[in-house]
């Protein structure tokens, strides 16, 4: 099965056509990296393959449901990291985890433990305890990234995910 199906996708912004028939397919375990220069839809395709915007025409399904028709399903399935980060600067790195985890119906036993495990995999567990604010733009990031993995999603779309990553962290 193909996890990310676009078919014939268009979407425009005014006279600016962001996606002009965009076709293609990603199948499931694979890793796909869109790369073009800025202005070129890459952030416009995730958007809409994560339903936060709607195409103008063509369909495009992620795990087979239609991201037009059903954004409450597509939305269960999936994990997004935006170009800017999606945490609270007021939340210390593990309760901005454990909000994520919540806000995705995980009990708290079960947030905590997953929380637990992203904070060492992402080496952040030094500064779990800190607020966001106080944490450096590639910690930030980090962090961003580990919220949207919370619930193992099979489907995971990054825009610009090493923005503001050091080397090391990167790879």
């Amino acid at each position: 099965m193909d996890a990310v199906v676009p078919q014939s996708l268009v979407k425009s912004f005014g006279e600016t056509r962001a996606l002009d028939g965009l076709d293609l397919a990603v199948p499931e375990g694979s890793v796909l990296g869109l790369l073009g220069p800025n202005g070129a839809g890459k952030t416009t395709a995730v958007r809409v393959f994560s339903t936060l915007l709607r195409p103008d025409s063509g369909h495009a399904e992620v795990l087979g449901t239609d991201v037009a028709k059903h954004p409450q399903q597509v939305r269960r399935s999936i994990g997004l990291t935006g170009q800017f980060a999606a945490i609270d600067d007021y939340l210390t790195g593990r309760e901005n985890l454990l909000l994520f985890g919540r806000l995705y119906h995980l009990s708290a036993v079960a947030a905590a433990r997953r929380a637990d495990e992203l904070l060492e995999r992402f080496d952040l567990v030094e500064a779990a305890g800190r607020m966001a604010k106080t944490y450096s733009g590639g910690m930030r990031r980090r962090l961003d990234i580990a919220a949207s993995l919370i619930v193992r999603p099979p489907v995971i779309f990054l825009d610009e995910p090493t923005t503001g990553l050091d080397p090391r962290s990167r790879s």
